[in-house]
């Protein structure tokens, strides 16, 4: 059986893109319909050119209305709650992909577009680990966010059919993910302007002329792709700094794969159900924890300030609060300070949007000031 489940001949992206964004004839007329609203989109649209593709049933249903706003995953008359892990346990052989999974796309990616080193130990690279689809976190207007676990099921055998290795034997055989998949450029529901990607450069020199061009397919394509290199590539740098980000397991293609933040707890009936720390503009923490929050914020900006960005969308929707930690998420429009000259603009914003969220509860903050430490700390 080969690796990965057989990739499509062309990617969708790219035929969308050739298209012009509209569906091809061998799709229902209901498909054509929604794509045609802008509203919902089919999950031949969230996903991007990479081989590891999830099978079409179970978990990986191509309605993401299935998925709920309420935190549950609706099948048919039964519903389950979001981020359930529940496997498919009539399979024949469990080994290998079933409904809602496939392979671990670890080994299939280049080293480049892997996490930092050191690796925490709770990451898996097993061979054997399966990726299974467990529900939905958040949608947005040009991506999506999926709950994926990455697990060695059991009886896979050793770490190595040729040389096994204990320290893999011994090493992370579970871990919850986020799959972060970006919309092609058609099918995104918003567009972000040369404020943040002004400054922007790709590495090769066709790549850049193509998406200068709008009526270029290959343009687009590159386009859809670059918000996330850029995510990618700013959590990788942060994330090595100390910067309070997810880690930034792998990219492939449109898909960002990061650390899940939240926690795992077991309902009434025994299942284990994954929980998402809540954004902090839900969070009522007290004084001492009000000001630690704004510590954390600040050190985490300093961070990326000394490293030339802005975080360029900074509010209280895009930071976790997960018990007394606070994490920075959505940094696919950081701007760079250096080369855009819209970024003191940007970060200005930034200063002030968070401020207010911390004034308004009491803390005494200056957003001027801080905007001023950042600038003097980036240059």
């Amino acid at each position: 059986m080969p690796r990965f489940p057989e990739a499509p001949k062309k990617s969708v992206l790219i035929r969308a893109a050739g298209r012009g964004g509209k569906q091809s004839d061998d799709r229902p007329a209901d498909d054509e319909r929604r794509s045609a609203r802008g509203v919902r989109v089919g999950r031949e649209d969230l996903e991007g050119p990479y081989p590891g593709t999830f099978e079409a049933d179970g978990f990986g249903s191509d309605e993401p209305d299935a998925f709920e706003r309420d935190g549950t995953v609706q099948d048919g008359a039964d519903r389950h709650p979001a981020g359930v892990v529940a496997h498919d346990h009539d399979q024949t052989d469990p080994t290998q992909p079933g409904p809602g999974q496939r392979w671990s796309t670890w080994r299939s990616v280049a080293k480049g577009q892997r996490g930092p080193e050191p690796l925490p130990e709770w990451v898996v690279t097993r061979d054997a680990a399966l990726d299974t689809e467990l529900g939905i976190l958040k949608t947005g207007k040009e991506a999506d966010a999926f709950l994926v676990e990455r697990a060695v099921p059991e009886g896979a055998g050793p770490a190595s059919d040729d040389a096994p290795d204990l320290a893999l034997d011994q090493a992370a055989t579970r871990c919850l993910l986020v799959a972060k998949r970006y919309r092609s450029l058609e099918h995104g529901q918003f567009h972000r302007g040369s404020e943040y990607t002004e400054g922007r450069t790709v590495r090769r020199t066709r790549d850049q002329r193509a998406m200068e061009d709008r009526k270029s397919a290959w343009g687009r394509a590159v386009s859809a792709t670059q918000w996330a290199d850029a995510e990618f590539i700013a959590l990788r740098e942060a994330w090595s700094a100390g910067a309070p980000v997810p880690y930034p397991v792998q990219i492939d293609g449109t898909e960002v794969l990061m650390e899940f933040i939240g926690t795992e707890e077991t309902d009434e009936l025994g299942r284990t159900q994954a929980v998402a720390a809540p954004r902090l503009t839900r969070a009522r923490p007290s004084d001492d924890l009000l000001e630690s929050y704004w510590d954390q914020l600040t050190h985490g900006m300093s961070v990326l300030a000394r490293l030339g960005f802005a975080h360029g969308d900074l509010s209280p929707y895009n930071i976790l609060a997960h018990g007394e930690r606070l994490v920075i998420i959505d940094l696919p429009q950081v701007v760079d300070l250096a080369a855009n000259p819209f970024s003191s603009d940007v970060l200005l914003r930034d200063c002030r949007t968070v401020s207010d969220w911390f004034i308004a509860r009491g803390l005494d903050v200056d957003p001027d000031a801080l905007f001023a430490d950042l600038l003097a700390q980036a240059f």
